[in-house]
């Protein structure tokens, strides 16, 4: 595990960041957060490919599946304090749409389409 502060004063190249962050993508790795404090949103791409969002707030966690298109940014506080939890060495590679060519993402949808059913 490790901690991010996503705040202008404490984030290098913190304009940057924020823009990547919010940039559509998928991880070939499950990516769990922890929100310590501060606020953002998690924005997920449900069954239609329309963008759910989902607040997290101080004490919230969420596991993303590896696969899953998806995007954050912050709340109007502009601040987060988050722990990312990972499996191994933290693989943090970002593949932004479209990465449909990835065995996890097919792996997403399979799983995706058995759920709908």
């Amino acid at each position: 595990m490790d901690i991010i502060t996503i705040h202008k004063d404490t984030l290098p190249n913190y304009e940057e960041k924020i823009k990547i962050f919010y940039e559509e993508h998928l991880h070939l790795d499950d990516e769990i957060r922890y929100i310590l404090e501060g606020n953002g949103y998690f924005d997920v791409r449900d069954k239609d490919d329309k963008w759910i969002r989902i607040a997290m707030e101080k004490g919230d966690m969420i596991t993303l599946p590896a696969g899953i298109y998806h995007r954050f940014t912050l709340d109007e506080s502009n601040y987060v304090k988050a722990m990312r939890l990972f499996a191994g060495e933290p693989v943090w590679t970002a593949y932004n749409r479209p990465a449909d060519h990835f065995p996890a993402r097919a792996q997403y949808q399979q799983f995706l389409s058995q759920m709908v059913q």
